[in-house]
């Protein structure tokens, strides 16, 4: 399984599945970041957290925990 937090800079990607549960999983899908939606990943930190991407065309910063629970493939 592939995860957001795992992806390159500079690559766009889709999303596949959000894992989580509750809150958790409410947050991220209010951030705008649903089944189906094409993120960009913009910039890691250098220790990985967090990570910037643009989602719906703006700007967003997640942590790594949230990032890991973002199932993505490869946009062609």
């Amino acid at each position: 399984m592939e995860t957001l937090k795992n992806a390159k800079i500079g690559s766009t990607v889709q999303v596949v599945k959000l894992h989580g549960e509750g809150a958790v999983k409410r947050r991220i899908m209010d951030m705008g970041i649903t089944k189906g939606v094409d993120i960009y990943v913009r910039k890691v930190a250098p220790l990985g957290d967090p990570v910037e991407v643009t989602v719906r065309g703006y700007e967003l910063s997640l942590r790594r925990a949230d990032a890991e629970m973002v199932e993505i493939q490869q946009r062609c």
